[in-house]
């Protein structure tokens, strides 16, 4: 006589899925192996686990994006991340360089080598 079946819900695997739970986490939430999951895959969508996580996944990225975009709008810094990774804006920053002309180099130059020679 075979073991009963371990009942696995499909909503509650499809959320585990979009909140990027890993299959050994799954299988723990289960209570079950990892093996029962894979087996369960494949009979209930006609795909493995990793075929079906990577669509159901999606689902978690999306609420995930729009948590982020609400948040961007009381929050400076994650307006600011986020056009850093959406609209490939950057940080400029400015650097001065002084040029000097050829005789304030070798006025700098006389001086250190006089200076140098003091010490000697």
């Amino acid at each position: 006589m075979a073991r009963p079946r371990i009942e696995i819900d499909k909503t509650e695997f499809e959320k585990l899925c979009a909140l990027q739970c890993t299959l050994i986490e799954i299988a723990s939430f289960f209570k079950c192996s990892e093996d029962t999951i894979e087996k369960w895959c494949r009979r209930e969508y006609k795909m493995g686990f990793t075929d079906i996580f990577h669509l159901k996944r999606g689902l978690g990225k999306v609420s995930l994006r729009r948590s982020q975009f609400r948040m961007a709008e009381t929050n400076p810094t994650m307006a600011i991340w986020l056009g850093k990774q959406y609209l490939g804006q950057t940080e400029k920053q400015e650097i001065a360089v002084a040029v000097q002309d050829d005789e304030t180099i070798k006025a700098m130059d006389e001086y250190f080598a006089k200076k140098k020679s003091e010490k000697n």
